[in-house]
């Protein structure tokens, strides 16, 4: 599968988890502990988590993508898809 298509097809699927997530990260018990750096991403960002039992997620942004190693994350981002 080309990158473009796969980036559509998980942009398309992912927009409601990752809104999802970021209401769970900036929830109330963490609203005064995020903080947004001056390097943060400026554009859409996608996460895609292949496996439900590893750590690795892979964040797609704007042309690139980037892996990072966060069970904390990964778990957070499940727990916001729920379980259906």
């Amino acid at each position: 599968m080309s990158d473009t298509t796969r980036r559509k097809l998980l942009a398309a699927t992912g927009a409601g988890v990752a809104a999802g997530t970021v209401g769970l990260t900036m929830g109330p018990a963490q609203s005064g502990e995020a903080r947004r750096s001056t390097s943060s991403a400026r554009e859409s960002v996608v996460a895609y988590i292949h496996d439900h039992r590893s750590s690795e997620v892979r964040l797609m942004v704007g042309e690139r993508e980037i892996v990072v190693h966060d069970r904390d994350l990964a778990t957070r981002i499940l727990n916001a898809a729920g379980g259906r």
